[in-house]
């Protein structure tokens, strides 16, 4: 452990943390954009600057190691005018379109600024127009003029799932995320959970709602046995997008594949069968539920009966919910006295 003070507050913190984990442990609110807890620390956007005793600059709390003796200062006006400036200059290119974006209401940087009452940016660039290549992959809409270039996307890919198909490509006020050439995406939204702002958005359903509208619901992905947490954004009875914003959450602590992030439009697909259907003189017709029960529960008896149990098998489907695919092995296990269940865990 090393022991150091913080805002004139005694902090004890474990050995090789930084100096923003041990204030963060202790309560202390230090402002970020581009940390995540997940990602290695890079301080590249100096919203987390603090001073430090015998140091003669500000330093990035995110990757400066906390040690003993240290007496740090979170809070000053010296730090608050460099946290504005750094706002400031995010700012010149980007877009204040925030009623429009998609991540308004949701948006670190939205409120950082609120919170350092940033209210007009001073600095001015020439006008340019910045072209981009297509984004990499074809369920995220890229927004390149909203980007901050925090590098989380970027690091996440890299990081965390181990891919690295993306990088800050360019210089200056020209540079982009873009494509890495010759490493092909998996789509697996990682790039997309992690951004702080409105720079890479769901680009699969053309519904929208804010964070007040959709109702959150915590679920576990059914597609496979991972039992990866995320959450429905629910409005008017559809699922208009997938978002993981507990980075915590075991087992698969915000992340998700493919399948998991944007597999999910069958649920209001105009296709999607919402009545039962019975065969009768060759053709399925349309049947009520109690009908269409009374005559499965009725084959399922007279098989079992003539062939046994083991005469009948289930398949489970990977659409359905992960309590919906327990009651159904549960059903055939228990009620019917069969093993044989299996799940095709695809799309």
């Amino acid at each position: 452990m090393v022991n150091l003070t913080i805002d004139g507050k005694q902090v004890r913190a474990p050995k090789g943390s930084t100096i923003l984990e041990a204030a963060r442990e202790a309560g202390i609110p230090v402002p970020t954009l581009c940390w995540l807890k997940k990602l290695s620390p890079i301080g590249s956007c100096r919203m987390c600057v603090v001073e430090v005793e015998g140091i003669r600059k500000p330093v990035t709390a995110c990757d400066t190691p906390a040690g003993d003796g240290l007496v740090v200062t979170t809070q000053s006006d010296k730090l608050a005018e460099m946290r504005r400036d750094a706002l400031k200059l995010m700012l010149v290119k980007h877009p204040l379109d925030c009623p429009v974006c998609d991540k308004g209401g949701e948006c670190d940087l939205q409120d950082l600024v609120f919170e350092h009452g940033v209210d007009k940016v001073e600095y001015t660039v020439a006008s340019f127009q910045r072209e981009t290549p297509k984004y990499v992959s074809p369920f995220i809409k890229q927004w390149p003029d909203r980007c901050v270039l925090c590098g989380r996307c970027v690091r996440a890919c890299k990081e965390v799932k181990g891919v690295g198909c993306i990088q800050i490509a360019g210089n200056g006020f020209d540079s982009y995320i873009g494509p890495v050439e010759g490493v092909e995406c998996i789509s697996c939204g990682e790039c997309l959970s992690v951004c702080p702002v409105g720079a890479l958005t769901d680009g699969v359903r053309e519904t929208k709602a804010r964070i007040w509208e959709a109702q959150r619901v915590k679920t576990t992905c059914g597609y496979c046995g991972v039992g990866c947490q995320l959450e429905f954004n629910v409005l008017n009875d559809g699922i208009v997008r997938v978002t993981t914003t507990d980075f915590d959450a075991a087992p698969n602590f915000g992340s998700l594949c493919v399948k998991g992030r944007f597999g999910w439009e069958f649920v209001n697909h105009p296709d999607r069968l919402t009545t039962p259907l019975v065969r009768k003189d060759g053709a399925l017709v349309e049947a009520g539920w109690d009908e269409a029960l009374d005559l499965v529960a009725a084959r399922f008896q007279a098989i079992k009966d003539e062939h046994g149990a083991d005469a009948l098998a289930g398949f489970a489907s990977a659409r359905c919910t992960n309590e919906d695919n327990y009651l159904f092995q549960k059903f055939f296990r228990a009620v019917i006295g069969t093993n044989n269940v299996d799940h095709c865990a695809r799309l």
